[in-house]
């Protein structure tokens, strides 16, 4: 049996949809390690920065995301208004 110590998470983030005019997104530390943020942040953008929320790439690359904010031991929230994401 794998009996798996689940550690605290190192940051909280929120992923924020900024519009449709680029750049279109932005990662703001909620709390945690500002440095581990600053490195997401800058992984985060790499993918997202010029993919609007309707954008086909965005949902693959959204999963991508998560499971480096899973990684890192980042807790992510994300804001999409619903009118942009359609």
């Amino acid at each position: 049996m794998d009996t798996e110590i689940a550690s605290p998470p190192r940051a909280k983030a929120v992923v924020v949809y900024l519009g449709p005019v680029a750049p279109h997104w932005e990662v703001r530390l909620v709390s945690g390690d500002s440095r581990v943020v600053d490195d997401f942040r800058q992984r985060v953008l790499a993918r997202l920065l010029m993919l609007p929320a309707h954008d086909p790439q965005f949902r693959r690359n959204r999963e991508r995301v998560v499971r480096d904010a899973e990684r890192e031991g980042i807790v992510i929230d994300w804001e999409i208004s619903e009118n942009d994401e359609n």
